[in-house]
């Protein structure tokens, strides 16, 4: 949970306020408007007591009709100051929160897999959403009301005292008591929200986690348990809310006990000075309606200030966003051009938190246009293995060479443009087939994009489609199969015309006959190529000329599939468990002769 320090607000305040940018002019307008605003307003009772005392009781009707006019004057520029500063304000507020999500993303695209790592996906959301809504509504509260509330309680204030300095004495003793009560609501009603806010990142984890995984929902029919999960995150936050907005609800009666007790008491002095001849019937009148605005200022800025405690947790969280540097940056002067796909780990030591150890003394040579299986049980460090060729990861100790220069010393753009990766969770865009295969080359041709599908395997089932290549894609690519998703993602890699491809168990999803087209076709049309294959399936791997076997985050073994099976156990029994019943159902079988059934 985040706990704001005293101190710390101020801080959050300035960078939060550093961010509004080009709007800045709206936000100074707003304020200018705004004073001007209750300028008018405070003016308008003095004008009722000069319409009371000089006109009306003096029998004098030009001056009824001179002061009224003046009031009418006063209330109309009021209510122009009151639109135009909403105006300024609301874009003010608005186009603040518009540059926060706006560098909050584009940080957030510059960051590495161990920064985005440190953030939950749900809790990034809620920044961006929950988080700058928030900072938006108390920007927008700050402009118009923390402005004009100190403004009206202090000119109210100053026109009691300049009526009658006996009677304002009231007003100090009512400022002192309601602020007191305020201010014991504030705090109690500021940990309530903090808590609240929090309770906002379990609600969208459980809706993020239920919608992505419907499927699999559906399928253990686990909708009840689902919709028990998540009544309790909402039932909780409801229960929050609830205690957080009662609590806050304690500052209405504790106003408006304030306010009629300083009625009662200003008709009982008031009454009494009328009498004596110090104090007239319009100036009391006027007194009535200054009380009234002193104290809605009041419980205006209370509102406020629960809302600059509450924003002040989304300040936190947002600042943390901005604040977060990339673990990787490109070197001052990057090289920007690669000789080859050779690779090269020497004595390459890695881990995702310190002293973890996910991979250790990685020592392995990798010639250009080589074609280089990886194969080991899960946890056994094959993906951490290849995030390290593409930077997605640094190594701890050790170098990493890609072309004969460690992948430190190259620009970051152009060593993942060389290293080409279809990771293992296959993601598609919104849009067509074409605007999926052109991530890989935004100015790539058709005729490019299909030769890639071929290599892919891909087009054998876009050709089938009714549009072909401008066939819409829905967003994460739900409207295809895996296996096709997993064909797409390959030729969109592809269409990079990289030194280096990288699958990560990329045909997990495809029929072992498709796998093997696929196969053939790299080792045919992509002969100078670098091509890195991890798999589960030995038969995705035991064509390639040599195979890594991973085990515990270390390389067990190097060498050829006939070799591997000669000499490693590990190797020789995952191939043993998955071709004693013959291989794949969709892998033709020799029968007894050796034909191919």
């Amino acid at each position: 949970m985040i706990r704001v320090k005293k101190g710390r607000c101020k801080k959050l305040f300035w960078k939060i306020v550093r961010q509004i940018g080009k709007y800045k002019k709206a936000a100074v307008m707003a304020v200018v408007f705004t004073a001007l605003e209750v300028a008018m307003e405070v003016l308008i009772p003095y004008a009722t007591a000069l319409i009371i005392d000089r006109g009306i009781e003096a029998g004098d009707l030009g001056k009824v009709y001179t002061y009224g006019g003046l009031m009418v004057a006063m209330a109309a520029l009021s209510l122009t100051f009151g639109i135009i500063a909403g105006r300024c304000a609301s874009t003010a507020s608005t186009g603040l929160s518009y540059n926060l999500r706006d560098k909050m993303f584009t940080n957030i695209q510059t960051f590495a897999f161990s920064n985005i790592d440190r953030f939950s996906t749900a809790g990034l959301v809620t920044r961006m959403t929950t988080d700058v809504t928030n900072i938006q509504n108390a920007s927008m509260m700050t402009l118009r009301i923390a402005v004009r509330s100190p403004l009206m309680f202090i000119c109210s204030v100053i026109m009691c005292v300049l009526i009658n300095v006996e009677l304002s004495a009231i007003f100090l003793v009512a400022i002192v008591v309601l602020g007191v009560a305020v201010g014991v609501i504030t705090k109690k009603t500021y940990g309530l929200f903090i808590k609240v806010f929090n309770q906002y990142d379990d609600v969208n984890a459980s809706i993020q986690e239920n919608i992505s995984a419907i499927r699999v929902v559906k399928a253990f029919v686990r909708e009840k348990f689902e919709n028990k999960k998540y009544g309790k995150a909402v039932e909780k936050l409801y229960q929050l809310f609830v205690k957080a907005e009662t609590t806050l609800m304690l500052v209405t009666p504790a106003m408006m006990l304030v306010m009629y007790g300083c009625m009662i008491s200003l008709s009982w002095f008031g009454a009494k000075f009328i009498v004596a001849g110090d104090l007239t019937t319009g100036e009391l009148t006027s007194m009535f309606t200054y009380i009234m605005s002193i104290l809605m200022s009041l419980m205006m800025l209370s509102m406020v200030i629960v809302m600059i405690a509450m924003s002040s947790a989304s300040a936190e969280r947002i600042i943390e966003v901005l604040e977060e540097k990339p673990d990787m940056e490109n070197p001052e002067k990057p090289v920007m051009e690669m000789k080859d796909g050779s690779i090269d780990f020497e004595n390459v030591d890695f881990s995702y938190k310190k002293g973890s150890g996910d991979l250790r003394n990685i020592d392995l040579h990798i010639d250009s246009g080589e074609t280089i299986g990886v194969i080991g049980g899960t946890g056994s460090g094959k993906s951490s293995l290849i995030g390290l060729i593409s930077r997605l990861y640094d190594v701890s100790e050790g170098s990493l060479k890609v072309g004969g220069v460690d992948v430190r010393e190259y620009d970051i753009d152009m060593l993942r443009n060389n290293v080409s990766v279809v990771l293992q969770n296959n993601v598609l865009f919104s849009g067509t087939i074409l605007d999926n295969l052109r991530w890989g080359n935004e100015n790539a041709t058709e005729e490019e994009c299909r030769e890639a599908c071929r290599l892919a395997c891909a087009d054998e089932f876009i050709e089938k489609m009714p549009d072909k290549y401008e066939t819409m894609i829905e967003r994460g690519g739900s409207n295809v199969s895996g296996g096709q998703k997993q064909r797409l993602c390959i030729a969109r890699a592809l269409l990079k015309n990289p030194k280096v491809i990288i699958l990560d168990d990329s045909t997990s999803a495809v029929d072992t006959a498709t796998d093997k087209k696929i196969k053939e076709a790299f080792a045919s049309k992509l002969t100078g190529v670098t091509k890195i294959i991890i798999a589960q399936r030995v038969a995705s791997v035991e064509g390639a000329d040599r195979i890594i076997v991973m085990d515990d985050g270390t390389v067990n073994s190097f060498d050829t599939h006939e070799n591997l099976l000669k000499n490693n156990e590990i190797y020789r029994e995952i191939y043993e468990v998955q071709t004693k019943f013959g291989g794949d159902f969709d892998e033709p079988q020799a029968d007894s002769d050796g034909e191919v059934n």
